[in-house]
């Protein structure tokens, strides 16, 4: 079938991505699914920060591919050998599919899937196939899932299935954003109340990350970033303290404010400055966690010492150390217990078309969660 998607065809180009338009909207061939497979209808898409790690070449991967990982749609088609899910089904996508067999898989992390982690690398889905093509030859998915477009052929290990009142645009975030950010607070460093909690990077993970400390019941919430609107904004959602990264005496205003350092800092905004803010606000005994995946080449200096001298943790955390299948289904009726207000994190719709005006705002950190609606 014929399908209008965003696809990228060269990494790096100049901004405003206004005027320099790196995803071009193009209609592709998409085949039908294949064994394990289905054909979903995309309703809504989140802009993440991770589509624009591959827009601006700081995520490298291959050429052209088609973008787009945060996504909720409907089942249209099922492939051979599918017998849990039918036409109709309302599902979120994962961009992490498991293979259930792996090690990692094995052993309760399919935030590590070897096979999904390969698939991923190569522009394929985790059978290894490119069901997407442009004038013939193949475009490569986006995380196993090329959301950017009206429909999508998927593993049906990259989707969790979902109620059906739940509104497409709000139940796309928890394919990226919540699970990634309240996924690390609760499950990656498994936060306790009463605990000193800072968030660096205010963004749609960020934002996240801070209601993730909300809900574990942390006695201070730090909130840092370079844009005062978002620290006002992280403060209506409940941060007890906010800074600005940009102050030279950040890390020593925190650590005052903190009682020598918080228990857990958080990293997500993508660069290893914004890490080394977080190791330097990290107090004796605590952890220090980054998600933000900055550039391949970006590289962070510490002194071993700590490691040991004040037993602290350095750790990173990728999908939130979540397994999704248990955790969206959670985070959803969290959400509709008013225990995770991530409709507070939506700030526009936009149709396909507006794209590339889209992520000119992210990369300006103008808005915390675009959802483009096909």
């Amino acid at each position: 079938m014929k399908i209008r998607a965003a696809v990228l065809h060269e990494m790096g180009l100049p901004r405003p991505y206004s005027q320099s338009k790196p995803l071009k909207i193009e209609t592709l061939d998409l085949d039908p699914p294949g064994e394990g497979e289905v054909l979903v209808k995309i309703h809504a898409a989140g802009l993440c920060h991770s589509d624009l790690s591959v827009i601006d070449g700081n995520r490298p991967r291959p050429m052209p591919m088609a973008l787009g990982h945060e996504a909720a749609g409907e089942v249209l088609e099922v492939g051979h050998g599918i017998d849990d899910v039918e036409p109709g089904d309302h599902v979120v996508f994962v961009f992490v599919p498991s293979c259930g067999h792996c090690r990692p898989c094995a052993s309760g992390r399919p935030a590590l899937c070897e096979p999904a982690a390969a698939a991923n690398g190569q522009g394929t889905l985790v059978s290894g196939e490119r069901r997407l093509r442009l004038h013939g030859a193949p475009v490569n998915h986006h995380l196993g899932v090329s959301a950017f477009a009206d429909h999508a052929v998927v593993s049906r290990r990259s989707f969790v299935k979902i109620e059906k009142d739940l509104p497409f645009d709000i139940a796309a975030l928890f394919g990226c954003a919540v699970i990634t950010g309240v996924g690390a607070v609760v499950n990656t460093s498994k936060v306790h109340p009463g605990s000193k909690v800072a968030v660096i990077g205010l963004g749609g993970v960020g934002l996240n990350a801070l209601l993730g400390a909300r809900l574990a019941g942390a006695r201070q919430i730090v909130a840092i970033d370079m844009r005062q609107d978002k620290l006002d904004f992280a403060r209506e959602l409940g941060a007890t303290h906010v800074f600005n990264a940009g102050d030279e005496n950040c890390a020593a205003v925190v650590k005052e404010a903190t009682g020598g350092g918080v228990d857990y800092a958080f990293e997500m905004a993508g660069s290893a400055k914004a890490l080394e803010l977080a190791w330097n606000i990290t107090g004796r005994g605590g952890e220090t966690v980054s998600a933000g995946l900055p550039h391949p080449d970006q590289r962070l200096s510490i002194p071993p010492v700590q490691l040991v001298a004040e037993e602290r943790t350095l750790r990173g955390s990728y999908l939130g150390s979540c397994v999704p299948v248990r955790d969206i289904p959670n985070f959803v009726q969290l959400y509709r217990a008013g225990q995770l207000p991530v409709d507070r994190l939506l700030t526009e719709r936009i149709p396909l078309d507006d794209i590339n005006d889209a992520f000119e705002r992210l990369a300006n950190g103008e808005t915390v969660r675009t959802v483009m609606i096909p």
